[in-house]
């Protein structure tokens, strides 16, 4: 995919970011794409399911499964807006997407190349290309504004 179709995207999952935010979750946005066509997107729920699996990640992950009917998503592009934690990156793997496009890096819990790279760790069954820094300013804006409205 070229730079402009990753803004596009991530453009979309920025939209999702907000919905995470109008009710009252951190700002995280993702959406999943083959062959140009959306089949899945989610955005944080823990606090709105009380669910501390429902990351935007893994919402959108369960949301693609049941559009196309199988829990392989070969071929997919995942755009999310912060990096994806260990919990995430697992689910990424084990779902065999293709590629991983993110806006932020998390610093904290980073599993996609700030504190670990489990995407691209060549003693694990499937290897994971990786995007960063699309639509990073943006994505990182949400986070900082949320943050501190709350302090």
């Amino acid at each position: 995919m070229d730079g402009t179709q990753d803004e596009v995207w991530m453009d979309q999952a920025l939209d999702w970011a907000r919905r995470a935010e109008s009710h009252d979750d951190v700002p995280v946005g993702c959406v999943i794409v083959v062959d140009g066509q959306l089949i899945g997107a989610g955005e944080n729920r823990r606090e709105l399911d009380q669910d501390p699996t429902a990351h935007a990640e893994v919402v959108a992950l369960r949301a693609a499964a049941a559009t196309t009917g199988r829990w392989r998503l070969d071929g997919a592009t995942v755009y999310v807006t912060l990096e994806p934690c260990v919990m995430c990156a697992g689910a990424l793997l084990s779902a065999r997407v293709k590629t991983v496009v993110y806006g932020a890096d998390d610093d904290k819990a980073g599993a996609v190349g700030s504190r670990y790279n489990l995407l691209q760790d060549p003693r694990l069954l499937h290897e994971v290309n990786i995007v960063r820094d699309i639509r990073r300013a943006e994505s990182a804006e949400l986070l900082r504004s949320f943050f501190a409205a709350r302090r």
